[in-house]
């Protein structure tokens, strides 16, 4: 798993493996405001999210832990995440549950006192042994404030001895959000939540989900770095354009769930995605690959990522008008190319 975990990482960060179609926010500009009547420094990128105040939407979304590499790239972004005041969440927590890797790699607490941080469990998990009270552990283990349950079911088909069976895990997950003492929250990995799903869950008792479209990494392009033979490779190469890109993923998820909160994540490439997944209706908003590609280097490239992120967010919002989060609804957005009537 250790060796699985590794390979994750090096394949993630180095590997052309993006899903062969994009996230759909390239159909979509922010609408300028020519006459903003603010300063700069009057824009606020401060929100709340499941009631913790947050210094900017931005979610440093879950990559890694499980071997000593994963280890010192959690530790970069839990410094990164309390020095700015973001969210994070952790890789899988299963193998540690089970005692065949150290928790110490997600184990950020100490580093990032102030962060709303998120425990992660593969759903599937839940028809494999893992119950409420291993839920529990994989939370307080760590001190996270909720628990991410991720669905990754292509990922599961595709990699071998993969967990494939998915049978009844709605009211599994209905059960545990009724008895858990902390939010639960449900992501998809990269493939998109349809607006059925998110209604599911919403009934099921979750406190947010996070549609994770495709657009961004594409975990059976992942997975299929890995395969060894030319038969299942060729299998992977069939789900190379799957999935639902994350604009329609948002729009689709906030029609149907118009009060339920959602991160909108896969594929977010800068501050302006971030604006955009804003005014198309996500409370928070998630990046993984740009800021895996930074903390492999050194806490300096991922600040520097950051920071110039959270600074397109803080234009994008001024140039637009917009000088709270609350500002950023759907007026401040519009389709490429369509006839405004202007």
């Amino acid at each position: 798993m250790s060796n699985r975990k590794d390979e994750h990482l090096t394949i993630a960060a180095s590997q052309d493996v993006g899903s062969r179609h994009t996230t759909g926010l390239e159909r979509y500009a922010l609408m300028p405001c020519a006459l903003p009547e603010m300063s700069l420094d009057d824009v606020s990128m401060a929100t709340s999210f499941l009631g913790r105040r947050l210094r900017a939407p931005l979610l440093i979304s879950a990559m890694t832990g499980g071997t000593p590499r994963a280890a010192e790239i959690n530790r970069r972004l839990a410094r990164a995440a309390q020095r700015l005041g973001l969210a994070m969440g952790l890789g899988s927590q299963r193998v540690a549950l089970e005692g065949a890797e150290p928790m110490t790699t997600y184990q950020v607490r100490s580093l990032a006192p102030d962060v709303l941080l998120f425990a992660n469990l593969g759903a599937v998990q839940l028809n494999y042994g893992l119950g409420p009270d291993a839920c529990h552990r994989a939370v307080e283990a760590v001190g996270a404030d909720a628990l991410m349950l991720h669905l990754n079911a292509l990922q599961e088909v595709i990699q071998p001895g993969g967990n494939t069976d998915f049978r009844g895990l709605l009211d599994k997950i209905a059960r545990l959000c009724s008895q858990a003492p902390y939010p639960v929250i449900v992501k998809e990995v990269g493939w998109g939540l349809s607006a059925a799903t998110a209604r599911q869950l919403e009934a099921a008792g979750v406190a947010a989900v996070d549609l994770a479209g495709s657009g961004g990494t594409s975990w059976s392009r992942v997975e299929g770095h890995r395969l060894a033979s030319e038969h299942d490779r060729e299998v992977a190469a069939a789900f190379e354009d799957w999935g639902l890109p994350t604009a329609d993923a948002l729009m689709r998820v906030r029609e149907a769930c118009p009060t339920l909160p959602i991160i909108a994540s896969g594929g977010i490439a800068n501050g302006v995605d971030i604006a955009k997944c804003l005014a198309l209706g996500a409370n928070l908003v998630g990046m993984a690959r740009p800021l895996l590609q930074a903390a492999l280097e050194s806490d300096e490239a991922l600040d520097q990522r950051l920071e110039v992120t959270l600074r397109q967010l803080a234009i994008a919002m001024f140039c637009c008008g917009a000088r709270t989060i609350e500002d950023l609804g759907p007026e401040r957005i519009f389709v490429r190319g369509a006839n405004h009537g202007l």
